[in-house]
């Protein structure tokens, strides 16, 4: 085991999306784990469908390090929090290396956060329909910034033995060493649909086989120990690990970083429960800590099997996922509907980000959901996508008015209105617009926000669950 400080660590970057960086990055953690090795797995900006498959490969939580929502000088301590007791951490770029957030330079970047994580990075480079222009390509991205460490290659989608070696002699100007060959192979595929990939969650046993053949082609077709050895290259950070106890000034019992690890109990017996299962797959490790860091006993439900909320819940949680995808199934729970309309009824406090805000509509594509908010959602032909900059615009169970926070929206639904008679948010869009609802106890947004950049979330929601 060795000190989150100066854990090995690599960053799988790539020219551009759809290169190969997860099937790499998942293969690493997987094959390293195979090794016997504690896998710290990480992903960069604020995807929530990679973190899954990442952990189907370690094991361990699949955690984001995103320097928009939650500010750069919060990426190495998030990166320590998740990287204790590990022995090392990958961490899966987001886009091409030096894609960040719109009209902001580097910031959010892969590189931007490799920097941040003194880490060195490996390139993943499609490799197929070109040769000698890989060296070119190779190059470019690692002269273009300096502070940037490209430690190596992994070619991606090789097309034969001569394909590689061709390939190989022209990188062997370009002073980076290849560090990998993969060909091309269908079976480490995983199905796609209108927001990228399918969560683990709804094909566990296919997930569980892609991610083995991941790890079986990295296996393969890269140099471990190379890799191995550059991950130990990284190098040591300064500075605490993240805590979610230290950052609200409780003395509470951190929560285990294992997912089957026992659930801590609160004091008080304080419930909220937390939506999951197949619709809802999304929610930022850091908010149940930090939820029970400040008091609560946080447990996970079932919308789609679970006719009731968990006994004795005071609050409630309805993070991301695809409920569109399973608006009949919902539908048809009638009475868990019923049980989250009471709850919302009674001024209790409930947080929806985005696939809860659609749970909570009138109806979403026809199907009538739980009835709490008088508006009505439906799939939208034009994805929605992007960074925001918010205000709160009203006191809520989640924040005073005039609160600053940081978002990112995902999503290819629309709901009508947008906006309640109390809105939740002022965003910052080029048309600039108030979106979302606060009524009674209800916070509900399409806004997926991060709560490690704003503690104070959770200790006002575990309040206000304890005071309603």
């Amino acid at each position: 085991m060795t000190s989150p400080s100066s854990v090995p660590r690599l960053v799988i970057a790539a020219p551009s999306s759809g290169s190969g960086k997860t099937t790499v990055a998942t293969g690493l953690m997987a094959a390293f784990a195979a090794r016997g090795l504690a896998v710290s797995p990480h992903k960069v900006g604020p995807d929530y469908i990679d973190p899954g498959y990442h952990s189907l490969a370690t094991g361990r939580v699949g955690r984001n390090l995103d320097a928009y929502l939650c500010g750069p000088e919060l990426v190495a301590p998030l990166f320590l929090h998740g990287a204790r007791g590990c022995d090392i951490a990958v961490v899966e770029g987001v886009m091409g290396m030096y894609d960040g957030a719109a009209g902001e330079g580097e910031l959010a970047s892969t590189a931007h956060v490799a920097k941040l994580l003194r880490a060195p990075v490996v390139l993943v480079v499609d490799a197929s329909s070109q040769s000698r222009s890989v060296a070119a390509l190779v190059h470019g991205f690692a002269s273009w910034d300096p502070q940037v460490r490209v430690g190596g290659v992994i070619l991606n989608k090789v097309a034969s033995d001569r394909h590689e070696e061709l390939l190989r002699e022209a990188l062997e100007s370009a002073g980076v060493p290849v560090l990998g060959a993969l060909r091309r192979a269908q079976q480490v595929s995983t199905p796609s649909r209108h927001l990228g990939l399918v969560p683990v969650a709804e094909r566990q046993a296919d997930a569980v086989d892609s991610v083995g053949a991941m790890a079986a082609q990295v296996s393969a077709g890269c140099d471990l120990e190379a890799l191995l050895g550059l991950a130990r290259s990284a190098g040591a950070l300064s500075g605490a690990a993240w805590d979610a106890a230290a950052v609200l000034g409780a003395a509470a019992p951190r929560p285990p970083l294992r997912p089957e690890g026992p659930r801590p109990q609160a004091p008080d017996g304080l419930v909220i429960a937390i939506a999951g299962g197949e619709a809802f797959t999304f929610s930022y490790a850091e908010h149940t800590e930090l939820l029970t860091a400040a008091g609560a006993e946080v447990v996970t439900f079932d919308p789609l099997r679970d006719e009731s909320l968990p006994e004795g819940a005071a609050g409630l949680v309805v993070g991301g996922g695809f409920p569109e995808v399973y608006a009949a199934e919902l539908s048809a729970n009638e009475p868990l509907r019923k049980s989250v309309a009471a709850l919302a009824e009674s001024g209790a406090p409930v947080a929806a980000e985005c696939a809860g805000l659609l749970y909570l509509c009138r109806e979403l594509d026809g199907q009538p959901m739980c009835g709490v908010l008088d508006a009505t959602a439906r799939m939208a032909e034009r994805l929605t996508l992007g960074y925001r900059d918010a205000v709160a615009v009203s006191d809520s169970v989640l924040a005073p008015a005039g609160t600053r926070m940081r978002g990112h929206e995902f999503h290819r639904t629309v709901v009508e209105p947008g906006a309640g008679a109390v809105p939740a948010w002022g965003v910052r869009t080029p048309e600039r617009r108030v979106e979302g609802f606060v009524q009674q106890g209800v916070h509900a947004s399409y806004l997926h926000t991060h709560w490690a950049s704003e503690p104070g979330v959770a200790r006002r929601f575990v309040e206000r669950c304890r005071t309603s």
